[in-house]
């Protein structure tokens, strides 16, 4: 394992989009620096068609919020930025504002690893209306895509059956710092090892790999090429058998075992990269099985997904590990969570209550919670998850053994007798982490045992059934309220 878990971001500061310091000079200069705002991210529907998705990134949180500052390569950089209309787009006053700035927000996240769904806060942020407006971007930029990434990895990994999956997407990722960001995600999400070495240095992920077709290319044969790797790595001899003919290659491959076996070793694996892999897993088992070497494990590769690998096992296919790499790398077919990040009460100081505010818009699926929100998972007697409710943090008060669908008025769900658990957990407190983030480790635990606990209806791939999430009854009605008056009913 690394020696730390924690990562340091660079120019964190101007991660982010421009309207963020604009509206920021605008709240400044507008004597809204006291001002306070609630944020919460969530996102409006489960990635792939699904049934959940896979909290990730929130790991990395505290160390986003202790290191957003303004150095002064950053503050000559803003004071560079021309509006459109002429002059300066920053004033002096402001850029010496952000020369002193540091973070007071108070950040409430799901654990990481942990199961979320459709509109219910991932993360609540509060503080500084100027400070959670700068946070915003990068806050989405950091959770969108582990949570993705997260979610596409325990789908192949529940598709694989207990089979271990690695991480191949580094080369196809998008970047230096996507790749590093679908080694951890994916990790979390259930692989059991990368390819990413950097990512291996960095989070303890166990890496894994073997050679290329061009290694097989390089010699002047196949068996001279699968000697040669045998005799440098024979405690991690996997074999690539299709460079050019699979079945040519199970008998090179053959002979090379059992010559290892002559000096005590063993032929850990084969891999497969292209072909029909049903059929040619098959007979590559068989024949190593009549060679008496029925240890050698078969792993595949090749564009591989979850309906992919479901379709392999439906068809019998004998395989024992699966390398992922692209369709997990750029979680195909869905390029974005589309996580969003919205305000949802605010206050003039930070003594005076919270006012709720909900954002309506032109589309209703669109129309945001108000309030200052928490999360409560309710579970069965075996800690099996039944329901989220989505209650009011600021009121104690109110009815918790019923809800309202979060999309549907006029469903309900009836929770009583079933427990309650508090699902948001305090990661900053006033710009300072308030404790130290899970391991991966950890959040990897707690990411299969959430999926073990999820009712199987709700992980299937095709239809699966709706998770229910709702309104405590008094945040629905506070809902309705509030639009009613802002549109003048």
């Amino acid at each position: 394992m690394a020696l730390t878990d924690k990562t340091v971001p660079t120019d964190v500061a101007l991660n982010t989009d421009l309207y963020e310091l604009t509206m920021a000079q605008g709240f400044w200069e507008s004597g809204l620096a006291d001002a306070q705002g609630c944020f919460n991210v969530f996102f409006r529907d489960n990635p792939f068609d699904g049934g959940y998705a896979v909290a990730c990134g929130m790991g990395q949180i505290a160390d986003l919020v202790e290191n957003l500052r303004f150095d002064e390569q950053s503050i000559a950089y803003l004071a560079s930025v021309k509006a459109p209309g002429g002059g300066p787009m920053f004033k002096q006053g402001f850029l010496d504002y952000l020369r002193d700035f540091c973070m007071h927000v108070d950040v409430w996240a799901v654990p990481e690893g942990d199961l979320v769904f459709p509109r219910e806060p991932m993360v609540r942020v509060q503080g500084p209306i100027i400070e959670c407006q700068l946070l915003e971007t990068a806050l989405l930029n950091l959770v969108n895509f582990q949570t993705l990434v997260a979610t596409k990895a325990s789908r192949v990994v529940y598709a694989a059956q207990g089979h271990p999956v690695s991480d191949f997407g580094l080369r196809r990722a998008q970047g230096h710092d996507g790749g590093l960001a679908v080694a951890r995600a994916s990790f979390i999400g259930g692989c059991a090892s990368t390819s990413n070495v950097l990512a291996g240095k960095i989070y303890g992920i166990p890496v894994f790999g073997t050679h290329a077709h061009s290694w097989v290319m390089a010699f002047s044969s196949e068996l001279e090429a699968f000697r040669a790797f045998a005799k440098s790595s024979p405690k991690n001899c996997c074999l690539l058998l299709d460079t050019y003919d699979v079945h040519q290659g199970i008998k090179n491959a053959i002979v090379v075992a059992k010559e290892m076996e002559q000096r005590g070793e063993r032929l850990s694996a084969i891999r497969i990269d292209s072909g029909d892999l049903a059929k040619l897993s098959k007979q590559t088992r068989a024949a190593f099985d009549d060679a008496g070497l029925p240890y050698v494990k078969i792993s595949v590769s090749n564009d591989l997904e979850e309906y992919t690998i479901q379709s392999l096992f439906a068809q019998g296919a004998p395989i024992d590990s699966f390398g992922v790499g692209t369709k997990l790398a750029t979680c195909d077919p869905q390029p974005s969570l589309g996580g969003v990040y919205k305000l949802s009460a605010t206050r003039a100081t930070s003594q005076e209550p919270w006012r709720p505010v909900m954002k309506l818009s032109e589309q209703y699926y669109k129309r945001t919670i108000p309030g200052i929100q928490s999360i409560l998972r309710f579970v069965d007697e075996s800690g099996c998850p039944v329901g989220d409710m989505i209650v009011d943090a600021d009121s104690d008060t109110g009815d918790r053994t019923s809800m309202v669908d979060i999309v549907d008025p006029l469903t309900s769900y009836r929770l009583d007798g079933f427990g309650a658990n508090e699902l948001l957990e305090l990661v900053v407190e006033q710009g300072v982490r308030a404790k130290e983030p899970d391991t991966i480790y950890q959040a990897k635990a707690r990411c299969k045992d959430a999926l073990m606990r999820l009712d199987p209806v709700h992980k299937r791939f095709l239809n699966p059934q709706t998770y229910p999430v709702g309104l405590q009854n008094g945040l629905s009605e506070l809902r309705q309220r509030l639009a009613k008056e802002e549109l003048g009913a």
